[in-house]
């Protein structure tokens, strides 16, 4: 049974989800050492900002198969040294979104109306009326940095509160930003015009430091700026700086270069300055949702599904995954199929998105064939995090194209087509409803038949008598037939059969029915 290991407090549906498919050990506030020490015991590690998965500790994790941070950022992981390792590593994008958006408009009202200085004055027994003038937001400029989830729900609340909206964000159309309310700017604008700005974009070298004494100087003297995205996103000492100065009218902040905040410049500011020591996923709601997301995740990928938010797998965000899911495993099943008729070392991979399906995100159908062709050779060491990386250093070279046009099947059809050590062979695949997966073309020969465990391919002369020697010669070594299907073009010329065995093939048999009168060849595909 598998192992995994709880190392930071989740709510306890997360558990329950976890115990469903694994032995669960909650070992917190451990030391690196320890860390390093036990992990190589666990096939997966459930975390949340407390633990950090060095180099180090990935590497010591010769088990492991996935880390699961319960939260959006995943700054605590080595997520390069897990991609090297083929170790899938998610988080939970949209569980604490709300929480989120909720607490970055609460830290801007607190701000904007000094909640927090008049609270503590009138707990001190004083009546202070006068010192606490507020601002109102209404008909404000607020500048959102960052219009992913998280800054789309701060836009909208924003918005109906009587708010103008600017917006920065290079990944983000000018449909959709229209769409929120937004209108898309540079970012040197964006912090000459707004009166508030409030940040939702992950640290990265980019970002770093975003928020520096040049880009606050450019800011109106009554703005405001709002930060419960991630730390290190703002120069501090030049905020604190600035803030002293009254280069700008105020900032609320959850999150810090280095937390807990300790001894830092921003602490000896006045009532212009909100502090909350990262609050912002710290909601009843939240912790279910993230510990229930991240926990569904990982029981997946125990139990060999993908995970659907894995932040180091190209194309797989929860949305496409949501949609593609079924299609994921079409692509495997496909890539194992076509990896084993071509058969030893495969050096093309032509993979063809038609119909409807063309119209979809190819790079996760990509990967999911890769898993499948690499599947036979290197069995659990290749999953939806490397199998770009195996691919690449094993040679093979991948061509995708989409055809639109191709109007087969209702939700379109996946062609792969592979050159390797027995030749070029292709395949064609389709679902039926839902998720019933069927191979609909081999080798260019119609045929329609469910992917089973154990199949035999033939290609064949369509003559009389050619079936029945082989189903005599399957029967004489105890093989029973599941099914049996042929495709061909004309009347008389070459065919495929398909087989769906129960058993698979003893060993010679193959050699034997590839001297069967009008046999040309004949392979087994297994698949699991």
């Amino acid at each position: 049974m598998a192992k995994v290991l709880v190392s930071d407090p989740i709510d306890q549906a997360g558990i329950d989800i976890l115990s469903q498919v694994a032995h669960v050990d909650i070992k917190t506030k451990l030391s690196l050492e320890e860390l390093v020490a036990i992990i190589p015991e666990y096939d997966a590690i459930m975390i949340r900002s407390g633990t950090k998965v060095t180099q180090e500790v990935v590497e010591a994790g010769q088990n492991l198969k996935i880390i699961g941070r319960a939260g959006v950022g995943v700054d605590n992981v080595d997520v390069a040294a897990a991609t090297r390792k083929g170790i899938v590593v998610v988080n939970s994008p949209e569980g604490n979104t709300i929480a989120a958006a909720e607490h970055a408009l609460a830290m801007m009202l607190s701000l904007s109306r000094q909640v927090p200085a008049a609270n503590q004055s009138l707990k001190s027994g004083k009546w202070e009326r006068k010192k606490f003038m507020g601002n109102e937001v209404y008909k404000k400029t607020l500048g959102v940095v960052g219009l992913g989830k998280i800054g789309a729900h701060v836009a909208t609340v924003a918005r109906s509160m009587g708010m103008k909206l600017l917006a920065y964000d290079p990944f983000v159309s000018t449909e959709r930003a229209e769409r929120l309310g937004c209108r898309l700017v540079d970012l040197d604008l964006l912090f000459s015009e707004s009166d508030y700005i409030t940040l939702h974009i992950p640290r990265t070298n980019e970002t770093a430091n975003l928020i520096n004494a040049t880009a606050l100087a450019k800011m109106k003297p009554n703005a405001r700026i709002i930060n419960c995205a991630r730390g290190g996103i703002i120069d501090e000492s030049a905020l604190a700086e600035a803030l002293k100065e009254g280069k700008i009218a105020g900032a609320a902040l959850d999150v810090f270069s280095s937390e807990p905040l300790g001894e830092s410049p921003l602490t000896e500011l006045g009532p212009n300055l909100v502090l909350t020591p990262h609050l912002g996923a710290s909601t009843a709601e939240a912790q279910v949702n993230v510990a229930v997301d991240v926990a569904e995740q990982i029981r997946d990928v125990l139990l060999g599904l993908p995970a659907r938010s894995a932040v180091n797998i190209p194309g797989l965000n929860p949305d496409v995954m949501e949609k593609l899911r079924p299609y994921l495993t079409l692509a495997e099943t496909l890539g194992n199929m076509v990896g084993q008729l071509a058969g030893g070392r495969i050096d093309l991979l032509n993979i063809r998105l038609q119909g409807e399906l063309a119209s979809q995100d190819s790079q996760p159908i990509v990967i999911g064939a890769l898993k499948g062709l690499l599947s036979q050779a290197l069995r659990e060491r290749v999953n939806y995090v490397n199998a770009n990386i195996e691919a690449k250093e094993r040679g093979i070279r991948v061509i995708e194209t989409k055809d639109a046009a191709v109007k087969d099947y209702s939700g379109g059809s996946l062609h792969l087509e592979a050159e390797g050590a027995n030749g070029k062979h292709s395949v064609t695949g389709a679902l039926f409803g839902e998720d019933e997966l069927r191979i609909t073309n081999l080798d260019e020969f119609p045929i329609n038949v469910p992917p089973t465990g154990y199949m035999l391919f033939t290609l064949h002369r369509d003559m009389p008598g050619i079936i029945g020697k082989i189903g005599s010669l399957l029967g004489s070594y105890n093989v029973n037939i599941a099914s049996m299907q042929v495709g061909r073009k004309i009347v008389r010329g070459d065919a495929v059969m398909v087989l769906s065995l129960d058993d698979p093939l003893p060993e010679g048999i193959l050699q034997e029915i590839t001297k069967v009168a009008g046999v040309r060849d004949a392979y087994t595909v297994k698949l699991s």
